[in-house]
């Protein structure tokens, strides 16, 4: 059964410190490993629970001035999840696209004005790509293949806003219908993350 935003409210209650700018990506057919060779990552430490990884985060952008963005990677199942605080990179299309061949791509930002993606590309192409609170903006080689199940998960595709905004917990499902994969409470807190930092700028 597919899960809706209202399923995935509890990621800004829960954990407010990310919940404000993030990027989550979930890569099929590439090793965590594999993934930082794609995308010249640095390995940093293991990291604990997002906790540690935002601060680490932080921390880093300090240290590096901006220029590097420290990325969480753990396996799920046959996916590499990808977490950046405060990132952008895994729906960064010229950096995304190389980087996806022979591989799935899901991911989903939000930065703290609210501005968000979700895209989805597979082996170079971009299928679908849309900003979580302007769904029927829409593009991609696929742009209404998932348009059904947008609808049951909860996006709003009218011109009227809705009361509720669950635009950006809707990604987190529409982001696990792509891939099976659930994002929960005790992934987040109780993972060790394998940590890299990528050159951004």
């Amino acid at each position: 059964m597919t899960k809706t935003g209202a399923d995935y409210a509890w990621f800004e209650n829960d954990f407010p410190d990310i919940a404000e700018a993030y990027c989550f990506t979930l890569v099929r057919g590439l090793t965590p490993t594999e993934l930082m060779s794609r995308l010249e990552g640095r390995p940093e430490a293991p990291l604990q629970g997002i906790t540690a990884v935002v601060d680490a985060t932080f921390a880093q952008y300090d240290l590096e001035g901006g220029d590097r963005q420290l990325v969480a990677m753990t396996t799920v199942g046959d996916w590499t999840l990808l977490i950046e605080p405060n990132g952008y990179l895994g729906v960064t299309e010229d950096r995304v696209l190389p980087a996806s061949a022979g591989a799935a791509w899901v991911s989903h930002f939000v930065n703290i004005n609210a501005v968000g993606t979700f895209l989805w590309a597979e082996d170079r192409v971009l299928r679908l790509c849309f900003d979580p609170m302007v769904p029927a903006d829409r593009w991609g080689t696929a742009p209404d293949e998932l348009l059904d199940v947008m609808v049951r998960i909860g996006f709003h595709l009218e011109e009227e806003s809705p009361e509720i905004d669950l635009s950006s917990p809707a990604a987190f499902a529409l982001a696990e219908h792509l891939t099976g994969v659930a994002i929960t409470p005790t992934l987040l807190q109780d993972t060790t993350f394998a940590c890299a930092t990528i050159q951004i700028r």
